[in-house]
């Protein structure tokens, strides 16, 4: 039984780390005909929305129906026993310094690791450059990024109870999460990993996902007004 509660988890946490859903839906979505860049070789926001929307349903779904069958409680295991209102202020405030931590992250790296700036536009940013898209592209951070992200973390975290322990599932889960935004340079995968280790940690240590989702949302909205107003000037 231990055996196979194992193995169960291992699934669990292959199938809802984000690659196979976004590939399958990256396929799906092409012979659909939805193209992934432009004439330019440039990601699409239409794309990348379709993509983050259809994502975050299928991952909740996936989510939620795989704790169920457990038996367990979503609530219990996402946002546990803590009052909500005071993990969501606790996320407020962390957002400004999350948001100092990576600019100045992002510099550092860049002044001490030129080479590792891969990417001399980022191409998510560079869709913010109108307010239409920058409105969508907030929303796509908002929802793909701060709740689907967060949801997911918990819920792998969760499972690595079973496979070595949470401790190492933040390892683990961090590594891949940086690794997802390798599109972005080698400068953002190394931060957004550090994110992901913190968000993490946040999770195991509060109980809850909200103060991460809260915290992730918000400096991630945060960088595309930033991007946003860059643009505009």
């Amino acid at each position: 039984m231990i055996a196979r509660r194992q193995w169960e988890a291992l699934g669990d946490v292959v199938l809802c780390s984000g690659y196979p859903t976004q590939l399958a839906l990256t396929g799906l979505a092409r012979l659909a005909g939805l193209a992934a860049v432009d004439d330019g070789g440039q990601l699409t926001l239409r794309f990348v929305a379709a993509i983050s929307a259809a994502d975050t349903v299928l991952l909740l779904g996936i989510i939620w129906w795989r704790l169920r069958q457990r038996g367990e409680s979503p609530r219990q295991v996402l946002l546990g026993h803590q009052p909500q209102g005071r993990e969501l202020l606790l996320g407020l405030a962390l957002a400004p310094l999350l948001v100092v931590f990576i600019s100045t992250g992002i510099w550092t790296l860049r002044y001490l690791w030129p080479a590792l700036a891969t990417v001399p536009v980022n191409p998510l940013e560079a869709m913010a450059g109108s307010a239409t898209g920058a409105a969508v592209l907030a929303a796509v951070a908002i929802i793909a990024g701060g709740v689907r992200e967060e949801v997911q973390r918990g819920f792998l975290l969760h499972r690595f109870h079973d496979l070595g322990g949470p401790v190492n599932g933040v390892l683990i889960t961090s590594i891949a999460f940086g690794l997802g935004h390798v599109i972005q340079g080698w400068d953002a995968v190394i931060i957004t990993g550090l994110l992901g280790a913190f968000w993490g940690l946040l999770y195991l240590r509060r109980g809850s996902i909200t103060a991460s989702l809260t915290s992730h949302a918000l400096a991630n909205s945060a960088q595309v007004l930033v991007a946003f107003l860059q643009r505009a000037a």
